[in-house]
């Protein structure tokens, strides 16, 4: 049986107002545990910045399809917008901002996230939003989906727009068979 299996970075969540490392490259080199034990209150200073836009942000139509159509995510966004949209089966491989899992940090989700993607195949899809591979994880994880020859559909810009129209054509497709 088919799946579509999602894997989110940043990207999803920027139309919800929460920028992305690449719109804000600073940001990515003060989410380390080195960061945080160095400079603390500057770090202090970015977690509650992160915090602010997290707070304000909404699930955008990105996020609610996949709700809507009970797609298995991966992400590594910590702003809990898939579980705000109302997705149930979310594995949040950086954790969420209360229980952040930094950069340098044990990820103690990244294994059952592999294994996930280590059991697709052929007759899979994985649906990846909004990533740009700076990741060892993401790397990986890409790698192995791609060895498995798992179909790999990727949406890099205006995810509220085009993650409703692929999810939509894949789940009208897969009715028809």
């Amino acid at each position: 049986m088919a799946r579509l299996i999602v894997f989110s970075g940043a990207g999803i969540s920027a139309d919800s107002g929460i920028p992305t490392f690449q719109s804000n490259p600073n940001v990515r080199d003060k989410l380390t545990r080195s960061f945080a034990n160095t400079f603390p209150q500057e770090f202090a200073q970015v977690m509650n910045e992160l915090e602010e836009l997290i707070n304000k942000a909404k699930p955008n139509a990105a996020h609610l399809v996949l709700a809507e159509y009970d797609v298995l995510i991966i992400t590594m966004n910590i702003d809990k917008l898939h579980q705000s949209a109302g997705s149930k089966n979310v594995i949040n491989v950086h954790g969420d901002f209360p229980d952040i899992v930094l950069y340098e940090d044990m990820a103690p989700k990244y294994n059952e996230a592999l294994k996930i993607v280590e059991g697709m195949n052929t007759s899979d899809t994985l649906l990846v939003i909004g990533t740009s591979y700076n990741t060892m994880f993401a790397q990986q994880l890409l790698y192995i989906a791609k060895y498995n020859g798992v179909k790999i559909v990727e949406v890099q810009k205006e995810a509220a727009i085009e993650v409703p129209r692929i999810v939509k054509k894949y789940f009208a497709n897969k009715e028809l068979q």
